[in-house]
C-alpha cells in the first residue's frame, strides 16, 4: 500500500497551493504522486451534453473513460469510500497526497495561514508539521513556512516516504 499524508487545515488556507507545490517538488525527486481530495459538497467531474455526462444522466451506476493518456471513472456509492479503500486505487504511487480527510487516523501537516486563522484543527500528536505563515511552539512538531514546499518535502521524505526508499529510476 502506497505511503499517504494527508494536508489538512481550514477551508481557503492555502492547502491546494501547498500541495501544488509539494507535487512539483516531489517529481523533481522522481516520486510518482497520487492525490486524493475529500469534498464534502459534492461535485461533477463530466459537462453536460458530453456523451459520458449523458450516459450517467441515463442511469449508468459506473462511467469510465478512457484514453491513450488517462482514464477517469465516476461511481454511484451508497455510501462514502473510506480514505483505505481509495488509497487502495493508487497501489502503484510512491505517495498519496490528501487534501482533507482530517478525521481519517492518517498522519497530517496543517496549513494555517493567518489571514483566515491562527489555531490549528488538529492536536500536536496527529501532526508530523505544520506549514504556517505565523509562528507555532510544539513539542516534537516542526513548523515550516507556508511557502517552503522544499522543507516540507524533506519531512514527507523522512517521515512518510522513508529513507529506506530503494526504487531507483
Amino acid at each position: 500500500m502506497a505511503p499517504i499524508i494527508c494536508i489538512v487545515g481550514k477551508k481557503r488556507c492555502g492547502k491546494t497551493i501547498l500541495i501544488e507545490k509539494l507535487i512539483r517538488e516531489l517529481k523533481k525527486r522522481n516520486y510518482k504522486i497520487a492525490t486524493l481530495k475529500h469534498d464534502t459538497h459534492g461535485f461533477e467531474v463530466d459537462h453536460p451534453g458530453k456523451d459520458t455526462w449523458r450516459h450517467a444522466q441515463a442511469g449508468a451506476d459506473s462511467v469510465t473513460i478512457s484514453s491513450p493518456w488517462g482514464v477517469t471513472m465516476m461511481k454511484k456509492v451508497e455510501k462514502e469510500w473510506n480514505i483505505d479503500a481509495l488509497i487502495a486505487l493508487n497501489e502503484d504511487a510512491d505517495l498519496i497526497i490528501a487534501e482533507g480527510f482530517r478525521l481519517s487516523g492518517k498522519p497530517k501537516i496543517e496549513v494555517v495561514w493567518s489571514g483566515r486563522s491562527t489555531e490549528l484543527l488538529s492536536s500536536p500528536e496527529e501532526l508530523i508539521a505544520i506549514a504556517a505563515d505565523i509562528p507555532f511552539s510544539l513539542e516534537n512538531v516542526p513548523v515550516y513556512h507556508i511557502d517552503d514546499a522544499f522543507s516540507v518535502a524533506n519531512i514527507i521524505e523522512e517521515k512518510i516516504i522513508g529513507n529506506s526508499y530503494s526504487c531507483v529510476r
